[in-house]
């Protein structure tokens, strides 16, 4: 019986058109971030495949670290980045629109 509450629950869920809208929002910025993220990885490795004198020169007269080592950090940072963005909003925007969502199939 209780196990027919949950399906007719997630009928509802599944049903509601908030909850279609939410998983659209969410699923399109997943993937804007995903990609944003392999852009940057991405790009760094073809600079490595096929701009090594670009990576190679040096970050100043006389300095002895190469271009690439910070662009190397800031992909990093940038990953990082990307990362704690999208955990914000998932725990804030993401987290309290499901939590509304389910609130309403409940009632």
């Amino acid at each position: 019986m209780a196990q027919q509450s949950s399906l007719d629950t997630w009928e509802r869920i599944r049903n509601n058109p908030k909850f279609q809208a939410f998983v659209k929002k969410r699923n399109n910025y997943s993937i804007l971030m995903a990609i944003l993220g392999a852009i940057a990885y991405y790009g760094f490795i073809l600079l490595v495949a096929y701009n090594k004198e670009f990576l190679s020169q040096k970050v100043a007269a006389g300095a002895v670290m190469s271009i690439g080592i910070p662009i190397g950090v800031g992909v990093i940072l940038f990953t990082i980045i990307l990362t704690w963005i999208y955990v914000s909003r998932a725990n804030t925007e993401f987290d309290a629109e499901s939590a509304a969502i389910v609130k309403e199939a409940t009632k």
